[in-house]
């Protein structure tokens, strides 16, 4: 990694000084964020983080001072051509013309891997991670917590697979419970089959709805109660209709996770855990947790005094197990089954924050059952949508979001010049309105609530999705005019520009970035690095023109945007964006 021989040579000399190990003070050297305003050094190490990291007393006095006498300490080489002191830290300027040969070859040479073979996650030990997202329930609205659900789970997939982690994704469906007997009564009434086979999400919804409107009656009342108990007692007849509904069902999600470029390893749900369940309430027996009110209610006691002040109900008192042990939320046997089955180092569940106390008491709960392994359960909890609405008004599917994006998108794209040329633009509208939905949605803390604006995410100009696909398909179609250019003779000193030299820069920091995403999972990090990455690109693109440069200076230009584009492509990916090459 470019950043990596840097950091280690800086190491190196600052060891010798320290009188500390080198890999002590890799990682409190990091890469400057690059600045509009004034020039940076390229480097800089934190004298408090030296502090943090060493046994040493040398440090104990003011940084400031501290930062003065150690850069005062050490020399200039062929790496740093420069070294000054800030507020508490000491920064170093790297060889201009070593850092734009050294960041180029590796960017070339690690391609789709640039940045996760940095020796920041060397230390990192490979593991199996359980994802479970998105998570619809059967003949419900998709609603778009489960698409937020969805995009979410899908990064931190997509994140853990590029830095070498084996990952299971999960859906875990509502595909159980006492609206199937609403269902499959109202399908007796309302249904059609040819209609069930063409769109069954929508029709199993509109029956949904039908007989919910019916459902205050008693007689309907009764009939549902007789069908669901007739799915539990495993009817022939009863189970293969509730098994075509959820056959054709994930038929259809599958078509539309494809849209959204998003696959999942395993279709599980709570029908799966019926019988388990029950054996779990029977694990809480035997092992004295479960305990009965008055009403005869299962509770576990969560609380530390044991005082009942904090209790998660388990079991109704008609004996049937509920929301924590049977639910598209977190659920023991579900757990207890996965770790059976996978064997895994860590589960993530990704779901909208108001489930986190159903996550406290699932974990709590795992872990009174004496399942260490609960400590390595994750909830990644993200905020509420406000505002989505499609021009029909409410979104139920998750369909209607994508049609409508692609539908916005395509009226955009048809006002501009350029569109007439593009092959596909259904299909380019679809992937650029998808990758404005994402990075509106990715921009912020996932735990923060916002306010969707149709008009915002769709801006061509500013911090959008739109704006990176656009300077994607510019730097794409500059290799098209040009071709690519080949790295081997390339003159360096052609790009000793200050816009040349900010995209070097900003290149320099990759690991770092996907180094704190994969820490907190979080993809606002990742978001930003790529609009600030995008910006510096356009910005170098009106400033250094490779058309009717000298050769040598066309060819070191055309070298700089294709490192750009590369990097761009795989910050998209992560995201799971799909960089568009016409626009």
């Amino acid at each position: 990694m470019a950043a990596g021989s840097f950091r280690r040579s800086i190491a190196s000399q600052l060891s010798k000084v320290l009188d500390l190990p080198p890999e002590n003070l890799i990682k409190s050297i990091s890469a400057v964020p690059v600045s509009k305003k004034r020039h940076v050094a390229d480097f800089q190490l934190s004298i408090a983080s030296v502090i943090e990291n060493s046994s040493s007393d040398w440090l104990a006095q003011d940084l400031h001072l501290q930062a003065q006498q150690l850069a005062e300490r050490l020399k200039c080489d062929s790496v740093v051509s420069e070294i000054s002191a800030g507020p508490g830290t000491v920064n170093f300027t790297i060889n201009r013309e070593l850092l734009a040969k050294t960041v180029l070859q590796q960017v070339w040479k690690d391609g789709s891997e640039y940045g996760v073979k940095s020796e920041l996650f060397s230390t990192v030990p490979r593991q199996k991670a359980v994802i479970e997202f998105s998570s619809p329930n059967i003949a419900k609205k998709f609603h778009i917590g489960h698409l937020r659900s969805t995009i979410i789970g899908n990064f931190i997939a997509n994140l853990k697979v590029a830095l070498g982690h084996e990952v299971v994704r999960i859906n875990y469906l509502g595909d159980w419970g006492m609206q199937f007997g609403l269902l499959g009564v109202g399908f007796q009434s309302f249904g059609n089959k040819e209609k069930l086979k063409s769109s069954p999400l929508q029709h199993l919804f509109e029956v949904y709805v039908q007989i919910n409107k019916a459902a205050e009656d008693e007689n309907t009342k009764q009939l549902a109660k007789d069908f669901f108990r007739k799915l539990e007692e495993h009817d022939e007849q009863t189970l293969s209709i509730w098994k075509q509904f959820r056959d054709l069902s994930i038929e259809e999600y599958i078509r539309i996770y494809k849209r959204l470029g998003v696959h999942f390893d395993e279709y599980s749900g709570e029908s799966f855990y019926q019988e388990k369940a029950q054996e779990v309430l029977k694990m809480l027996e035997d092992k004295g947790l479960l305990q009965k009110t008055i009403k005869g209610t299962g509770i576990v006691d969560l609380s530390e005094k044991k005082d009942l002040s904090t209790v998660s109900t388990v079991m109704r008192s008609d004996g049937t197990s509920l929301y924590i042990t049977r639910h598209v939320s977190p659920n023991l046997a579900a757990a207890i089954d996965r770790m059976d089955k996978h064997s895994w180092d860590t589960m993530i569940y990704v779901t909208d924050k108001s489930q986190s106390y159903h996550f406290q008491h699932l974990f709590q709960i795992l872990k009174l059952m004496g399942y260490d392994w609960a400590e390595r359960c994750q909830h990644v909890s993200f905020g509420l949508v406000q505002g989505m609405k499609t021009r029909r008004g409410e979104v139920i599917f998750l369909e209607d979001v994508l049609n409508e994006v692609r539908s916005r998108m395509l009226q955009n794209m048809a006002s501009t010049k350029t569109t007439k040329e593009i092959q596909d633009p259904v299909e380019t509208a679809e992937k650029v309105g998808l990758a404005a939905l994402i990075i509106q949605d990715f921009r912020g803390l996932l735990s923060s609530d916002y306010q969707f604006s149709w008009d915002r995410a769709l801006q061509s100009r500013g911090d959008t999705g739109v704006f990176l696909q656009y300077t994607h398909a510019r730097l794409h179609s500059l290799e098209q005019l040009h071709g690519t250019a080949e790295l081997t003779g390339v003159n360096v000193a052609c790009l000793l520009e200050p816009e040349a030299m900010s995209v070097l820069q900003h290149l320099l920091r990759y690991d770092e970035v996907l180094y704190r995403s994969s820490q907190d999972l979080q993809p606002k990090h990742i978001v930003s690095y790529l609009l600030t990455l995008s910006h510096l690109a356009a910005a170098a693109h009106k400033a250094l023109p490779v058309k009717g440069s000298a050769p040598d200076v066309a060819q070191a230009r055309l070298c700089l945007f294709q490192a750009a584009r590369s990097v761009l492509a795989s910050g998209m990916k992560l995201l799971g964006i799909t960089p568009v090459t016409q626009m």
